[in-house]
């Protein structure tokens, strides 16, 4: 099932086809659905042929087209990370800046997790509804309004009321990127791509530590607005999930959504049923109550699951990326700054390690 095979279409298919292009950019995006118009003869202005003969060339292969995704879609991640890792290298400023207290500066620390408490709660609900790319936008507008309400604080409320959005936006972007990516992975690709949701949060924090060392506390916030400001355009040039999409009854969006993933010059028949089955073996299914997690079936899946997600909190990480600067300077390290940065490149190097790892791994057991 190829976009190439409809050539035969002539007029009466551009027809058609032209009015995808009215359809709201966070479904699918209209300049794909050029890019595929214009390998069947679809008949568009000069500036959408090159438009479209352009977005073909670039992702007519299906690693760079679901690479190109995720790479726009981990800039959610960076800011999650540049959130995590804010409060580390401003404490003494932000502090002495505003006169706060100990507590008052440790309350605005922890404030995000608050915020990403409801967004998480929230999420499921919000990327159902509103599709992936659609909760990524609405995850976006929290985070640039907290940055800047941070910014430019000149007592507590700003400075709390700019933390508790900054965590709700980061709360929804924990759950959507990592469904987004695993719903356009190839299967064979799904592991190594899901990997580098939590690179690119180490990375943001690393980013965060290191530009807290050159810059003040009001510019440091003013930076972190980047990573969603360029994520919200971003997303006007991927395509939406095609699993969404089958879900939603979107049958034609989802099959030119998935031939833009896996390459206009793909047969994605085989792929196009299986995804069909799946959402339709899912939309069989009865809701699960809580009353049935009790079941004994789901005990040892929920006690593992649970369990990994306890006890990686309990380690204290949050607590020493949060506070990493403090923490250092009471031991009395030399270099508190550069300690820090240390600490946020070993995050990143150990997941690049584990990641390299899992892509080895991956290609041995790829079915």
């Amino acid at each position: 099932m190829s976009f190439r095979g409809d050539e035969s279409g002539g007029e009466d298919g551009s027809v058609g086809r032209s009015s995808d292009l009215r359809k709201p950019f966070l479904h699918t995006g209209s300049w794909y659905r050029m890019g595929a118009a214009g390998g069947m003869g679809s008949r568009q202005s000069s500036l959408m042929d090159k438009l479209g003969s352009s977005a073909s060339s670039i992702i007519r292969d299906s690693s760079v087209s679901v690479v190109l995704c995720v790479l726009i879609v981990a800039l959610g991640p960076i800011q999650f990370g540049f959130t995590g890792g804010y409060s580390s290298p401003t404490q003494s400023d932000i502090i002495s800046d505003l006169g706060l207290s100990l507590s008052e500066f440790s309350l605005f620390g922890s404030l995000s997790n608050v915020g990403a408490m409801v967004g998480a709660i929230a999420s499921g609900q919000i990327a159902e509804y509103m599709g992936r790319k659609g909760s990524l936008m609405i995850a976006s507008i929290p985070n640039i309004i907290g940055w800047l309400a941070i910014s430019f604080s000149k007592d507590t409320s700003f400075l709390y009321m700019g933390r508790l959005l900054e965590g709700f936006g980061v709360g929804v972007i924990s759950y959507t990127v990592p469904v987004y990516i695993a719903e356009i992975s190839p299967q064979n690709m799904r592991g190594s791509l899901g990997s580098v949701n939590q690179l690119s949060v180490t990375i943001g924090i690393l980013l965060a530590y290191l530009l807290g060392m050159f810059l003040p506390w009001r510019l440091l916030a003013v930076v972190g607005v980047l990573p969603c400001t360029v994520l919200i355009p971003g997303l006007f040039f991927i395509p939406e999930s095609p699993r969404w999409l089958a879900k939603m009854g979107m049958m034609e969006d989802f099959e030119a959504s998935l031939q833009v993933l896996r390459g206009f010059d793909t047969d994605i028949t085989a792929e196009v049923n299986e995804i069909k089955r799946s959402v339709q073996s899912t939309t069989r299914r009865t809701t699960i109550r809580f009353s049935d997690l009790k079941q004994r079936r789901y005990r040892l899946p929920l006690m593992i699951g649970i369990g990994l997600l306890v006890l990686q909190q309990l380690s204290g990480i949050n607590g020493i990326l949060f506070y990493a600067n403090t923490i250092f300077k009471a031991a009395g390290v030399s270099s508190s700054s550069a300690a820090t940065c240390g600490l946020g490149a070993i995050q990143v190097l150990l997941l690049e390690l584990l990641h390299g790892c899992w892509i080895e791994l991956g290609d041995d057991f790829s079915l």
